[in-house]
């Protein structure tokens, strides 16, 4: 059994609180929070768990790091990416495996700022521990099953790893009006949105994908459509006005010799009535896809929900278990920075211990 200290209390750090109550190989050891008011809480609280799980949240990271063998970074980057840096590098540094989503330029390492690189790497060297970098959009869609999916083709002419959301229901303010720009002004282009930002979040999968598939990506390029809301909508965040941005369709795009290849696509609304001559999922509120045009045509969809949840928690939970599951593999590595490329999607745990994966 891995003892994990999960290291935040937000949306992603109560995902993964939760998975690692749970998780096979696994035991949550403790909670990091950057916040006086959570400290001492049970870790429960944050991930609307029942009954308590006797692990309190602190804000003693030392002590924290001490009783843990591995840190599920689960604390933003977004906006904080010198001070994430500086968090994960500890962790690494005192001998704990590190799994996060928080730093969008190590989803590809060969392709991330040398100066983050070297400064990990030494970490790890120095406490003989391993880091993987993942998304939670998710990760693993815009990675492993796009390669797994490409290895069913005789010929690819290209590949799109696609999400179709609508976030009506996701109460996540920061993400969805100041990150997505959705409600604001369509005179104003959001975070998420700025030249070089779709790049500098999505270019790296981009490069994984065609460097393990053999083609060469030599440019990407973004495009980007936004839609204004024609009405008022009313979601689980409040109203949202006429006029205000209410969908946008995002490609990130990697070329090859000018030709495209690899695309992520996002589509993404505030509310179904938004764009309603784009493409919307086969059900519900959203999933994702990988689509192969090749021989044969290939399409495979996927979707998660959680009891009490949306699908966007249904994701960022396969997100959270995909870092997770990392773990026990990434602690019997040498000392280093792995990709989602490198670990393997099925946990090296004995059969054994994959047994309790099944409910009673």
């Amino acid at each position: 059994m891995l003892r994990v200290a999960v290291w935040g209390t937000g949306n992603m750090g109560a995902t993964a609180i939760r998975s690692a109550t749970a998780f096979p190989g696994l035991q949550l050891s403790a909670v990091i929070t950057s916040s006086p008011d959570k400290d001492g809480r049970d870790a429960a609280l944050f991930a609307r768990l029942d009954p308590p799980t006797g692990v309190t949240a602190t804000t003693d990271i030392d002590s924290a790091l001490a009783g843990c063998d591995a840190v599920a970074y689960m604390a933003s980057g977004d906006i904080r990416p010198d001070e994430a840096l500086a968090d994960i590098e500890r962790c690494l540094a005192a001998g704990k495996h590190v799994v996060t989503p928080s730093l969008y330029s190590l989803y590809d390492p060969r392709s991330a700022p040398p100066q983050w690189v070297q400064r990990l790497s030494q970490a790890a060297e120095k406490g003989g521990s391993a880091l993987l970098v993942s998304g939670v959009d998710p990760g693993w869609g815009n990675d492993a099953l796009a390669v797994i999916a490409a290895g069913l083709c005789t010929r690819i002419r290209s590949i799109h790893c696609q999400e179709i959301f609508d976030y009506s229901t996701y109460d996540q303010p920061f993400a969805v009006k100041v990150s997505c720009g959705f409600g604001g002004s369509m005179d104003e282009v959001p975070m998420m949105l700025l030249p070089s930002m779709p790049t500098m979040v999505w270019g790296g999968n981009i490069r994984l994908i065609g460097r393990r598939l053999g083609v060469e990506i030599d440019e990407i390029a973004e495009e980007v459509e936004r839609r204004p809301l024609e009405e008022a909508v009313d979601t689980v965040m409040g109203r949202f006005e006429q006029g205000t941005q209410g969908a946008f369709w995002l490609r990130v795009i990697g070329k090859s010799k000018g030709r495209e290849r690899i695309v992520i696509d996002h589509i993404t609304r505030i509310h179904a009535s938004c764009a309603p001559d784009w493409p919307y999922p086969d059900e519900g509120v959203g999933d994702h896809r990988v689509i192969i045009d090749g021989d044969p045509q290939l399409t495979i969809v996927t979707r998660a929900d959680v009891p009490g949840g949306t699908r966007a928690d249904g994701g960022n939970t396969t997100a959270a278990n995909r870092l997770l599951g990392a773990l026990n593999w990434l602690a019997e590595q040498k000392p280093g920075i792995y990709d989602g490329l490198d670990v393997p999607l099925q946990t090296s745990l004995p059969a054994q211990a994959e047994a309790s994966r099944w409910a009673q």
